[in-house]
């Protein structure tokens, strides 16, 4: 029996427009610069936008994967050679919105071969509690929340917590900090998402680390490159390159945990 070396990482938001699908994408790429080959794979299945972030028009989908007899690697693209790959997902389909598990595990069936060939695979989930967010988020090994200093940031991160540890028993979550001026605003917005989780929920996050509001980043969406590749010794590139060694330190102290297989909860 093959062992499983795939981390399975989701990328989760309680809203939108906190710079989710650029952390994971750029966060994606500093991993793959570090020597893990790793698939980043668009799971916002309803608002599909990573591919407009990369500066792509993919010809297949996710939809053609559940609707054919497609090998995944058809659908899969090289971003990078070496092993930095682009899972794209449909937009606009309800169907895949709306996800049941007889689906998911139909999805995930055919996209197993393709797994195996990577040390990381990061879903880019929607925002939001739907269905689909939820069961997606409680898969992976790890989940990593996004949030901003904004209020409502916190609140909706919160109930997507809440969410997953009452419905389906998860209370393991990595906080990032995105768009912050300063550590000490970082420490302050962690803490006081930290201490409304642990006085209602009865548990705490981990404050994986945050990322400095940064000019570039702007600049690199409208460019359609990625930060890490554009401008590499910018102030969130550098915060992104020490969550990346943060990740991968974790990824170490989960070996046994990853051994058993790509998800929490197969299929």
């Amino acid at each position: 029996m093959r062992i499983n070396r795939t981390l399975s990482v989701s990328v989760l938001s309680g809203k939108g427009g906190v710079g989710k699908s650029n952390i994971a994408l750029n966060l994606g790429y500093c991993m793959f610069r570090g020597g893990f080959p790793l698939l980043l794979m668009d799971c916002d299945l309803g608002l599909a936008n990573l591919d407009v972030l990369l500066g792509i028009a993919p010809e297949y989908n996710m939809q053609n994967l559940l609707d054919s007899d497609m090998n995944p690697r058809e659908i899969a693209i090289h971003i990078e050679n070496g092993g930095f790959d682009f899972l794209p997902a449909a937009s606009g389909v309800p169907e895949l919105v709306e996800m049941d598990s007889d689906l998911r595990a139909m999805l995930f069936r055919k996209l197993a071969p393709l797994f195996a060939d990577y040390d990381y695979l990061f879903m880019d989930i929607g925002a939001g509690i739907n269905p689909t967010v939820l069961a997606f988020g409680a898969m992976t090994h790890v989940r990593l929340v996004i949030v901003t200093p904004e209020p409502t940031s916190l609140t909706d991160s919160y109930a997507l917590m809440k969410v997953l540890s009452t419905q389906h028993g998860v209370k393991d979550f990595y906080v990032i900090v995105n768009q912050v001026e300063d550590k000490r605003e970082e420490e302050i917005t962690f803490k006081r998402l930290a201490a409304a989780c642990d006085k209602f929920l009865g548990f705490t996050p981990t404050l994986l680390g945050g990322i400095r509001s940064d000019k570039m980043v702007t600049e690199s969406v409208r460019r359609q490159k990625p930060l890490l590749k554009m401008a590499p010794t910018s102030p969130a590139a550098q915060d992104l390159f020490a969550l990346a060694v943060k990740l991968q330190r974790l990824r170490v102290s989960m070996r046994d945990q990853i051994a058993s297989g790509p998800f929490l909860i197969e299929g």
